[in-house]
């Protein structure tokens, strides 16, 4: 008779994988806890802020980043200028600009770009501005007088208030600037071409334009100066032509020092011309009223 076959013993072995406290899962548990505590309290301190700081902190969160602004009113080209001259010139202000919130109230003099000032010009002023000028060291516009003024009076229009806001949005963040503002009109000009009469009426012209600018500014390391011009219109015939119309010429130019101490940054280029002239504006006019018009037939 055969020999009894042996059974086999068979053994499981079962590892468990322990640490110590539980293997570290409290660790997630406590960092959702402090971080639901930290919250709280961040809500707590809010809820006891002025109002200026609620808004301020509401305008960080909702407003978009410079580069994310840019993007998206001027397009890729214009922004990857801007983007790649910041890199070049100021490399931390660059990397700054993609979490900072966009200033309501830009300084154009720091935006080192002449394209990206002019197309922030158009955005702002496409039906005010005209013969728009941009230099390394700076930008000139001229508004004609029928924007702002009933002709041949310094009555400001219903659209004067409008109008200075547009104008602010381009002067009241800068520093480190000097203004010129220029009052220009013709004897012919005003009723019965009284040379007395068009003197008062380009000084009060500027006053008011002068003022509105003064008091909207943000830095007091802006000077705003001005002069009011006023000369004989050549080929002018009384009863015959119609009256001449006025215009106020506004400089904006960087000062040779800053009050720091250091040297501006020069507005540059670096795709095409070294300087943006009246057609580079009027482009990023025509674009930004095509845009208007799509939006207008989308809705």
């Amino acid at each position: 008779m055969a020999a009894e076959k042996k059974g086999q013993t068979i053994v499981i072995k079962k590892i468990y994988q322990t640490g110590g406290h539980h293997g570290g899962s409290w660790k997630v548990a406590l960092a959702d806890f402090m971080t639901a505590l930290m919250c709280f309290f961040l809500v707590m301190w809010l809820l006891n802020q002025t109002p200026e700081t609620k808004k301020a902190v509401s305008d960080y969160f909702s407003t978009p980043s410079i580069i994310e602004y840019n993007f998206q009113n001027f397009g890729a080209e214009i922004t990857l200028e801007k983007l790649f001259l910041d890199l070049i010139n100021e490399p931390l202000k660059a990397f700054q600009s993609f979490m900072e919130p966009i200033d309501k109230t830009p300084n154009l003099l720091e935006m080192g770009s002449t394209k990206v000032v002019a197309a922030y010009m158009a955005d702002q002023m496409q039906d005010l501005a005209t013969n728009v000028q941009i230099s390394p060291d700076g930008f000139e516009f001229i508004i004609p007088d029928y924007q702002l003024f009933i002709p041949g009076t310094s009555t400001p229009k219903p659209e004067f208030v409008a109008a200075t806001d547009k104008l602010k949005a381009i002067t009241t963040g800068l520093e480190d600037a000097d203004v010129i503002v220029s009052s220009y009109i013709f004897n012919q000009s005003v009723a019965g071409s009284n040379p007395e009469l068009a003197n008062k009426v380009a000084s009060e012209r500027l006053d008011l334009v002068q003022n509105k600018m003064q008091a909207s500014l943000e830095h007091n390391t802006v000077s705003i100066t001005g002069d009011a011009r006023v000369s004989e219109k050549k080929g002018f015939i009384e009863g015959q032509s119609e009256r001449p119309p006025g215009m106020i010429k506004i400089q904006i130019k960087q000062k040779p020092v800053k009050s720091d101490g250091s040297k501006p940054r020069k507005l540059d280029s670096m795709f095409g011309s070294a300087s943006a002239d009246m057609s580079v504006y009027d482009n990023f006019v025509k674009q930004a009223v095509a845009q208007k018009a799509k939006k207008k037939q989308q809705q």
